[in-house]
């Protein structure tokens, strides 16, 4: 499954409280991205990324140890492959919070992926979401903002849209969703 949407949509917080949740915390994996940006506080190397310096996963790209990998705000991000195969391959379900070109590379890969694409009700409230988290210059805003607005055009790419005008009816409406495609068994 992948979860993915615009910078500041709240996927990561929904992945990370869906994880957690009583009816899926035994049903769902999440694999650990590797990146180059810095840590941010209370973040720990293996438990929220794998930090790598940019020669580290220049490296591991030559090597195809992603098994998609995207630039994004000027930092690398990729999802190791070894670790989805490894999982997939023991019947896991592995929950993906992967950026949209990033979901376009997994789509490829694996044809039958569900994806659910996460949004704010509106680029305005984007907007105050992304000053509020107060990691990111205006110049910065500005552009997560422009590039936002490509990125919702692939919300029909996705066999869900999750709306997070809050955050408690957002992790609803994605655990249903979730869970009622485990149920029926969607892959």
């Amino acid at each position: 499954m992948i979860l993915s949407g615009p910078s500041g949509s709240g996927k990561t917080t929904l992945h990370e409280k869906l994880l957690r949740t009583k009816r899926l915390k035994t049903r769902l994996v999440k694999t650990i991205s590797a990146t180059t940006r810095p840590r941010r506080t209370g973040e720990r190397h293996g438990r929220d990324y794998l930090f790598l310096t940019p020669r580290q996963f220049a490296y591991r790209r030559r090597t195809g140890y992603f098994l998609e990998k995207q630039k994004v705000f000027g930092h690398w991000y990729g999802t190791p492959r070894h670790a989805v195969e490894k999982l997939l391959k023991a019947g896991k379900n592995v929950l993906l919070c992967i950026d949209v070109k990033g979901a376009r590379v997994v789509r490829r890969a694996y044809p039958d992926v569900l994806g659910i694409f996460v949004k704010t009700p509106s680029l305005a409230v984007l907007k105050k979401r992304l000053r509020r988290r107060g990691t990111d210059t205006q110049a910065t805003v500005a552009r997560r903002l422009s590039i936002a607005r490509t990125e919702l055009r692939d919300a029909r790419y996705y066999q869900y849209v999750v709306v997070n005008n809050t955050l408690t009816k957002a992790l609803q409406r994605l655990e249903s969703i979730v869970y009622r495609e485990l149920v029926k068994g969607y892959r």
